[in-house]
């Protein structure tokens, strides 16, 4: 049957978070015992918690393991579906380049590169604007050594699709390096241009730049809130005591917790019951609204999401592209929440930057010029690859798939620019 595609409720992940998690368990227990002692010991954790614990812990984290994109691995992302996507992606970066006069160095920065599909895809397009090549550098910030190895892998081209790392790689990056330099890895590709990899996005250097965070704000922490008749309650992660085994379920708190208390204000007015809220995306969003307000240069975010959000708890899990309880067997899938993104607008608004959308997916690719571009590839494809194009093409395009779903915003220095699609 077909694979259940992650990006028509999600997508491809994150992993920016410059912060440390609750142990550096490194013996055979598992996430669940990591987390049920913690637990046991100190009392409930908050939902943020829970998922950086099992998304970046370094002995169990979900990230910090094995290859988790791609079909053979937890779900599939849109640069994994067709390279038409991150070439539509570099071209808008160009035409943002060339708009703005040509104006000399610039850096790419993509947060969360995933494999590094989406920047090899950039890469074979921005080759072929030989003045824009030589103009920019690449910075990618990545907090999981094994991805960053399979970054450096698949942009230097020794990776073929599907395969991982290879288990003898001399360029394999460990966590005691990441922690140890900025930036912990670079190298120069053949093509020209330079590699530097980051941990977070504070440590990447300030300059005129064009940043890329697709499906990155997805995967970062949220507190999750429920509305009771004493008013907003956070809810927590507990032991479930009426399981025979170790087991997590979700609690309310019974009064105020910190995070209750000092998000109040943020928190959604109206009649709704249930409310998440992503501090860690907040704090992504400023720092990126104030440096291209500082520096220049213009920010794209590709996610999904709503442009308001509120009406229910969205945390979800996956695992072998299926749907998978979020409180069972941590560390082994991936977890995401939906993007708000009329909560990411205001923040941005608050550093003196513009945002520009949110435009769905479908309408992004198309005026990028997808159909065209698709139906140039068709000329010389093979029926089967015609086959695998239009597959692609409807997946990132339809609204029942991943077209309406998925959303793309810009953020400017001012409204005075207007970046490509978005003015049209």
């Amino acid at each position: 049957g077909k694979l259940l595609r992650r990006q028509v409720l999600r997508p491809e992940r994150a992993r920016h978070w410059g912060c440390r998690t609750m142990s550096s368990d490194k013996s055979s227990r598992t996430g669940l015992d990591v987390i049920y002692d913690r637990i046991k010991a100190a009392g409930p954790v908050t939902v943020a918690d829970y998922m950086r614990e099992c998304l970046l812990h370094p002995a169990f984290g979900y990230y910090m393991q094995s290859d988790v994109f791609g079909v053979k691995g937890d779900f599939i992302t849109s640069p994994e579906i067709s390279q038409v996507f991150g070439e539509l992606l570099a071209v808008w970066v160009v035409a943002e380049w060339m708009g703005a006069g040509e104006s000399g160095h610039c850096q790419l920065v993509e947060l969360g590169p995933g494999r590094g599909t989406l920047a090899k895809d950039m890469l074979r397009v921005f080759a072929q604007f030989q003045s824009f090549l030589k103009a920019v550098s690449f910075h990618l910030v990545e907090a999981s050594p094994h991805l960053s190895t399979l970054q450096e892998h698949t942009l230097r081209g020794q990776l073929a699709e599907g395969a991982g790392v290879p288990s003898d790689s001399q360029s394999q990056t460990t966590a005691e390096t990441v922690s140890s330099s900025i930036p912990y890895k670079s190298c120069r590709l053949d093509l020209g241009p330079q590699v530097s990899w980051y941990q977070r996005l504070e440590d990447v250097p300030k300059g005129y730049s064009y940043y890329i965070t697709h499906e990155f704000f997805d995967a970062l922490p949220v507190h999750q809130f429920q509305r009771t008749p004493s008013g907003w309650r956070e809810v927590l992660v507990d032991i479930d005591p009426g399981s025979s085994d170790k087991a997590l379920r979700f609690v309310v708190a019974p009064g105020p917790t910190p995070a209750s208390v000092g998000y109040v204000s943020l928190l959604p007015p109206g009649e709704g019951q249930w409310a998440e809220l992503c501090p860690e995306g907040m704090v992504v969003a400023k720092e990126l609204a104030a440096r291209v307000r500082d520096h220049g240069g213009v920010v794209l975010v590709g996610d999904y999401g709503e442009e308001e959000g509120g009406r229910k708890h969205t945390l979800r899990g996956f695992r072998q592209h299926q749907l998978h309880d979020v409180l069972a067997e941590p560390g082994t899938a991936d977890l995401t929440a939906d993007v708000n993104f009329g909560a990411l607008g205001r923040v941005i608004a608050t550093e003196g930057a513009s945002c520009h959308g949110p435009m769905t997916q479908n309408e992004f690719l198309h005026k990028m010029g997808i159909r065209q571009r698709i139906d140039v590839l068709l000329q010389k494809a093979s029926p089967s690859q015609a086959q695998d194009l239009l597959s692609s093409y409807k997946m990132l395009t339809s609204p029942e798939e991943m077209g309406e779903r998925f959303k793309f915003m810009a953020i400017t220095a001012s409204d005075k620019h207007i970046p490509t699609p978005f003015s049209e």
